[in-house]
């Protein structure tokens, strides 16, 4: 028979019912060490208390006006993002597969109202990962997204993650525009070097093409940089933002230049719940403190640390990891073993981390995580690591 809850998840046997900070209380009173931050969502950890003020505060005088008219802590958001960052203008959805969908109709009718209808094909990579709406497993292409949904939105190409020259040869006159994560996500944590972020703006420019960056997973601030594409200096005309910006609370967002969204009237596109007022008030709390130099300054470091840790875990236990990649506090540890085995055992650790492609373990711990909390991690890390050479151990004698 089947669950209530309809059963499209693997579900660990775990039922957390309060979180603090970068802890996660299980039902039997068990402390987890949360080193998954709701898959790069809870900016702040759990329960932050300017986000709990916030929502709070916003939850006593109004909830839901809908976008029919003017909503004060949209326009407050909106600017916020726009003094920020390249956007000259925000759309404000309720997720990051949302924030994917208008993304790809902006470029798309982007070239229509220019006259060049046959414009709408998206070149998109391999490994990438843009949410499960029917545009997001489209762009991204994978048979594991793909299979029996079909048939798929029309209109992508989809190149090798590495091979440079071949974007270039797949730009023709129905080129509308080119979309790519700043770092992989779901993909490994496989961050595209700075070069090769320039050289697709460089291309996108001198084509006329539009660059849509997803910074869905990457962004606010998990990088060390409020967004991730800062740390190559190479800005897109589009970019998906959604997981950390509500810090928890569903919140997602489309930034784009005035030219990018020239095509965008009104009655051109509209969501319901995007950019509610209680959204908007945690989401504004959060950029306010992310935003910080501060802040970044010690996302920076904590990284650095947690990077350098995590590299000496890789050198103790040879037969467990082959390595670390990523940046800030997005990093990924390469599994030799079944990357499941490593998160199980950091389960029987009561440590939570998020498996990814590429048999890669990723680390998407609160940007707040402290000292204590990194050498409580190492020590669990450690255990976890020791656990899975033994199982290995056992199981070749």
């Amino acid at each position: 028979m089947i669950s209530s809850v309809m059963p499209t998840y693997a579900r660990a046997p775990l039922n957390f019912v309060k979180g603090e900070g970068s802890w996660l209380i299980e039902a039997d009173g068990r402390r987890f060490l949360d080193l998954g931050a709701g898959i790069a969502v809870n900016a702040l950890g759990h329960a932050h208390p300017k986000l709990v003020e916030a929502l709070s505060e916003q939850a006593k005088a109004l909830w839901h006006v809908s976008n029919l008219y003017t909503i004060s802590q949209q326009q407050e958001l909106a600017d916020k993002l726009v003094d920020l960052t390249f956007a000259d203008t925000v759309f404000f959805t309720n997720s990051g597969t949302e924030s994917c969908e208008l993304a790809v109709k902006m470029a798309r009718k982007y070239w229509y109202e220019k006259g060049s209808p046959n414009k709408v094909e998206i070149i998109a990579f391999e490994g990438s990962f843009h949410g499960r709406s029917s545009a997001g497993i489209a762009a991204a292409g994978a048979e594991k997204l793909t299979k029996g949904f079909g048939p798929l939105l029309p209109g992508f190409k989809h190149l090798d993650w590495k091979d440079h020259d071949a974007i270039e040869a797949a730009i023709d006159e129905n080129t509308a525009a080119i979309i790519i994560e700043p770092v992989q996500g779901e993909g490994g944590i496989r961050p595209v070097p700075d070069q090769c972020l320039k050289g697709l703006r460089e291309l996108c420019t001198a084509k006329g093409l539009l660059l849509i960056f997803d910074e869905v997973q990457c962004g606010v601030g998990r990088t060390g940089k409020l967004f991730a594409h800062e740390w190559s200096g190479a800005n897109p005309d589009i970019m998906m933002v959604a997981k950390g910006i509500g810090g928890g609370f569903p919140l997602g967002a489309v930034l784009a230049t005035e030219d990018a969204a020239s095509g965008m009237s009104a009655g051109s596109h509209g969501s319901t719940y995007g950019g509610n007022p209680l959204a908007c008030a945690v989401g504004c709390a959060v950029i306010d403190e992310v935003s910080q130099p501060e802040f970044l300054d010690q996302v920076r470091h904590n990284g650095g640390v947690l990077l350098q840790g995590l590299q000496s875990l890789v050198a103790e236990f040879p037969d467990v990891f082959e390595g670390v990649r990523g940046q800030g506090l997005m990093l990924g540890l390469m599994c030799k073993v079944p990357n499941t085995d490593v998160l199980q055992a950091g389960y029987d650790n009561e440590l939570i981390t998020i498996p990814a492609a590429d048999n890669v373990i990723r680390l998407l711990p609160a940007l707040t995580m402290d000292k204590s909390e990194i050498e409580e991690a190492f020590v669990r890390l450690r255990k976890t690591a020791q656990q899975c050479q033994k199982a290995g151990e056992e199981s070749t004698r």
